[in-house]
This record gives C-alpha cells, sequence and structure tokens, in this order.
C-alpha cells in the first residue's frame, strides 16, 4: 500500500518525513543494511574513474610480467580504464606487497600476487605487513606446472628410481633452483620431506643458470616451470620424471604427475593472482574479478596461455583467499622443517 493511499491521496513532504524517520526508528537494522547496499552498490557503480596501477614484485620479461602483461589490455577495456604495471622487484616481492598493503584501499592500487604470499612470513623476519590480513583477494590470473627434470647422464627414469638411488646414497644427489626460498626451492624440499630422501640444495641466482648447469652435468637434477624447462625436453637433453600439478600437463602428456608417480599428495604449482588493499569495499573486489574472469574465459587468451605453457584459473575472491590460506598452511611446515631462510 502506497502511504499516500493511508491518507486520503495527500501526504505533505513533512508527514512523509516524519514516517521514514518513524521507520528508521522502528527497523534501524533493516535501514542501516540499506544504506550500506546502497554505498557499496554506488560505490562499484563508479568505479573505475582513473587508471589503474598494479605492481608487481618481479622484473620485467620474466615469467609473472609477461602472464599479467597479456591480460591487462583486455581487462582495461573490460573495466574501462588503463591499466599501469609497476614492476618493483626486491625482496622476494616483499617491496610491492608492502607498497599495496600500505594504499588506499579504493580499487586503484592493486598487486599482482605469487607463493611469496604463502611462504615470505617464514622465510623473512619483522614483515612490516601481514599477508592474510593485509589484501583482499580478487582472483586468480593463472597457474603454471613445475616439472621435475634430471640429466640424461643420470641414467635414472622415473620417479621410483630417483627415491632409490637417494635413498642408498644418501647426500650424493644434488639439486639446483633458482635461490633459497624460491618456489622452486621449496618444491624440491616437499619432494626431499614427501619422498624422505637426503638430497643437496645448490642455489643459484635464478632459475636460467640453474638450467645451464644442469645441463652441463654440474647439478643432478632441478625443478623448473614448465615452458621454462619443455624446450630442452622435447630436444632431448633434459629428462622429465613427472610433473607437479594434479593432472598432467597437455604438452608432456606421457609424463605422469608426482601423485602417478608414487608421491602421494603431492602438489606443487607456481600461480598468480590479483589481490586489493584490505578494506577495498567488496562490491569493487567483485567488479574486478568479474571483469578478469571474462577475460580468461575468452578464447584469444586461452590460446596466449597454452603458448604460454600457462594454466587459465577462473575463481571468486573466497576461493582465492582459502588457496593462499592452504597454501601458507602447507609451505609453514615444509620451510620451518627444513630450517630454511632466505639469502
Amino acid at each position: 500500500m502506497k502511504l499516500s493511499s493511508l491518507f486520503g491521496g495527500v501526504v505533505s513532504k513533512s508527514l512523509l518525513g516524519a514516517a521514514l524517520t518513524a521507520a528508521v526508528t522502528l527497523f534501524p537494522g533493516a535501514a542501516g543494511a540499506q544504506a550500506a547496499n546502497a554505498s557499496a552498490e554506488q560505490g562499484a557503480s563508479g568505479y573505475p574513474s582513473k587508471p589503474i596501477r598494479i605492481i608487481l614484485g618481479f622484473p620485467g620479461g620474466g615469467g609473472a610480467d609477461v602472464l599479467l602483461r597479456s591480460v591487462t589490455p583486455a581487462l582495461a577495456d573490460e573495466l574501462g580504464q588503463p591499466i599501469i604495471v609497476d614492476n618493483r622487484p626486491g625482496a622476494g616481492g616483499n617491496l610491492a606487497m608492502d607498497a599495496v598493503a600500505r594504499a588506499e584501499p579504493d580499487g586503484y592500487t592493486l598487486l599482482m600476487g605469487s607463493p611469496g604470499l604463502a611462504t615470505n612470513p617464514f622465510l623473512y623476519k619483522d614483515l612490516p605487513f601481514d599477508p592474510i590480513k593485509a589484501f583482499a583477494p580478487i582472483g586468480m590470473v593463472g597457474s603454471v606446472q613445475n616439472v621435475l627434470i634430471v640429466r640424461p647422464s643420470l641414467h635414472i627414469d622415473t620417479v621410483a628410481e630417483l627415491v632409490r638411488y637417494a635413498k642408498d646414497h644418501p647426500g650424493v644427489l644434488n639439486f639446483g633452483s633458482s635461490g633459497t626460498g624460491t618456489s622452486l626451492h621449496l618444491a624440491a624440499e616437499l619432494f626431499k620431506r614427501d619422498a624422505d630422501v637426503n638430497i643437496v640444495h645448490v642455489p643459484y641466482r635464478g632459475g636460467p643458470p640453474a638450467m645451464t648447469d644442469l645441463l652441463g652435468d654440474r647439478v643432478d637434477m632441478m625443478f623448473n616451470v614448465l615452458p621454462q624447462a619443455l624446450p630442452q625436453i622435447k630436444a632431448g637433453k633434459l629428462k622429465a620424471l613427472a610433473v607437479t600439478a594434479a593432472e598432467r600437463a597437455p604438452t608432456l602428456p606421457d609424463v605422469p604427475t608426482m601423485e602417478e608417480a608414487g608421491i602421494k599428495g603431492y602438489t606443487a604449482t607456481t600461480w598468480n593472482g590479483l589481490l586489493a588493499p584490505a578494506g577495498t569495499p567488496p562490491a569493487v573486489v567483485n567488479k574486478i574479478n568479474a571483469a578478469l574472469n571474462k577475460v580468461l574465459s575468452s578464447p584469444d587468451t586461452k590460446k596466449r596461455f597454452d603458448d604460454m605453457g600457462q594454466d587459465v584459473v577462473m575463481d571468486t575472491p573466497a576461493e582465492f583467499a582459502q588457496l593462499i590460506k592452504d597454501e601458507t598452511a602447507k609451505w609453514k611446515i615444509v620451510i620451518q622443517e627444513g630450517g630454511i631462510k632466505a639469502q
């Protein structure tokens, strides 16, 4: 029933105002919820009204940088504003994370997050931010498999043979990595723990020099992201024993997963996703998530990701937040049991 019907079709502004005031007094919770919803909707409808900056904690030309720049043009079109990629390498991604954690929570400064969100709290002392509390996850951008590779002259063809040799010769085998505390190092530490073997770590300043020494028979094995290792595997210069995701890689259909190879429950992927500062309005977070997932669902994006060896991952902010929590719990155990500290 309309208010005008209650008063013979004539309602003065003052009487209507009094009626609304009475409604707010009688039902403050409902009025507050309506006001909050209206405010959230208004904030999302006006967003974005200026360029968006995405800060990335790694140099230009690296895997995460190439991945991000492959989606930003289409994401900018969806959101109707330019997107600026701001590379701020250093301290394992901590400089970028700290900058976004301190930014205004308005959706105009975002983070291209990586597994460092889950691992850095246990590698670095006195971080000025809590990765779980400092950010509002938006959504995954992509995920890439790692692959366990060995030098062919090792004459080992399966994970089972590798584990057996490592158990029979503790401390003899070694593995290269892109640096202490990096995702490739931790993938190997997880393997050591789950397989219960003693293999010596040889850290390098990045993946390429580690690959060079593996190709030169100066180290025995390493975990590397699949796109970087694939050309050498295809050329027969390195031998792939297993991939590290839950499913086989389409580019290496004959190579088993770690689970299939006998290391039960093992997964170790390198993922990236967008996050905003904590306190960013949920409506803004959801708007970016919807635009991102629309970009990720396009055939053009899938082809670009296939060419890069990336897996398309579309999820909700809540699902991405849960992934970060799960990864944090998993890597905390590996890092603390292994006594690992960042270089």
